[in-house]
């Protein structure tokens, strides 16, 4: 993956005036612009540039609007998405984290406060070093390798997102260990998502999905109430 200042961002709005708000302030911070306002020239140059982030409107015209695109995405990668919509209902929220999208802002936004989320973005999607954390961790079923950042369980492959990922590492560094929902969002997030609860379960929720063998009864990510969370080393 391209360094930040070099990296590819592909922003997906039918509105000239915030696709070109976007454009410049995005370019003024040094990232290399991709512009798209449908979503089949979004899933074009998505697939034939390679972009390091997207940044999806919700509301689309045409056929496919940003949810499908974003669905689409996620059938073949795990680049970062952020979305963006001028509704701001938490329904529609979940929605578009429940299909993969890595964050959400509602329209309006500051400039400021869209590059920190990119910021954040790529910085998470950034693989870590290898000598900072143990080869392999295991817990029943589920290997981690960290130098690689493959997943498996019962030796089958589990794709996960970049957000997915640095949560499960975190827990794991952690194994047995009550993690705050505050710690857990400011170490996977940064600082300025440490209330976004909503957010946190959503991804939860994916990871007890891709990982647990019964989900509504986890046995591995398991939930201190009112507290946060706690991955299982052993049961």
């Amino acid at each position: 993956m391209r360094q930040n200042e070099n990296a590819v961002v592909l922003i997906v709005d039918d509105e000239p005036e915030i696709l070109r708000a976007l454009r410049a302030g995005l370019a003024a911070q040094g990232y290399q612009i991709l512009a798209a306002t449908t979503g089949e020239e979004a899933l074009s140059l998505a697939t034939t540039k390679s972009p390091d982030l997207v940044i999806l409107d919700v509301m689309l015209p045409g056929e496919i609007n940003g949810l499908e695109v974003c669905r689409r995405i996620r059938q073949w990668s795990d680049l970062p998405i952020i979305m963006l919509s001028a509704l701001g209902h938490e329904r529609q929220k979940v929605a578009a984290l429940d299909i993969g999208a890595d964050d959400y802002l509602t329209k309006p936004f500051g400039m400021s406060e869209l590059t920190a989320r990119v910021r954040a973005a790529l910085r998470r999607n950034h693989a870590r070093p290898a000598s900072a954390e143990p080869t392999v961790a295991e817990f029943d079923a589920i290997k981690i390798d960290f130098a690689r950042r493959i997943v498996t369980r019962a030796g089958d492959e589990i794709r996960l997102t970049p957000y997915e990922y640095e949560i499960l590492r975190f827990l794991s560094q952690n194994a047995d260990r009550v993690i705050t929902h505050r710690l857990l969002l400011g170490e996977v997030w940064g600082p300025e998502y440490v209330d976004d609860t909503q957010t946190l379960r959503v991804h939860i929720g994916h990871l007890r999905r891709k990982l647990e063998a019964d989900p509504s009864r986890p046995s591995l990510i398991v939930t201190e109430p009112g507290v946060g969370y706690r991955l299982k080393s052993t049961d």
